[in-house]
């Protein structure tokens, strides 16, 4: 039987301009989230490859990677696909699959996407610079785990959240859905 979530439409990201910690709303919930390490892309600025910072906009939740050998198929109504040793994302902007996952081995610079960290046992892929890259605009901007219930520290560009979080989140999520980052 297919799960049937009860949705959410809107999951809102705010925070000060400069800051790293954020506050996630998503129907009843309210959040402490982590955002990149220079905060959130200036209003009417750009977002740009290796600018560590969050960029701000609405963008739809595009599918789910989990660590099949680190946790059971996530509930959600959002396409889940499971991470293998040789899954990467590419972050060339000089490549052809600039933004796209790929695997091993691949030359071009890239992120790993098996990470031991925890950080990407769950990874949710935002559509951001997603459907048609323009390169250097920014890659692999995700919505994925803090590395335990507590990291101090920010992201390289994405949305980070508590794993119990984000376990708690999963069930109401389905296509549709979109995550608006703004400032407060």
């Amino acid at each position: 039987m297919k799960y049937q979530p009860d949705s959410l439409l809107t999951i809102t990201v705010t925070a000060q301009p400069a800051a790293t910690d954020a506050t996630l709303s998503a129907g009843p919930y309210t959040i402490p989230a982590k955002l990149g390490r220079a905060g959130l892309v200036p209003e009417g600025a750009e977002k740009k490859e290796g600018d560590g910072a969050t960029p701000q906009g609405r963008f739809a939740l595009r599918q789910v990677y989990y660590r099949p050998d680190r946790m059971p198929r996530p509930r959600t109504d959002l396409t889940v696909m499971p991470l293998k040793p040789d899954d990467l994302w590419c972050d060339d902007p000089a490549h052809v699959l600039y933004n796209r996952p790929v695997s091993t081995p691949f030359a071009a610079s890239h992120e790993d996407m098996w990470r031991e960290d925890r950080c990407y046992d769950i990874v949710i892929v935002l559509d951001q610079n997603l459907t048609r890259p323009v390169p250097g605009a920014g890659s692999a901007i995700f919505f994925h785990l803090t590395t335990n219930d507590h990291q101090p520290g920010p992201t390289e560009g994405c949305v980070a959240i508590a794993p119990t979080d984000m376990m708690r989140l999963l069930p109401h999520l389905s296509r549709g859905v979109v995550m608006e980052i703004r400032s407060a």
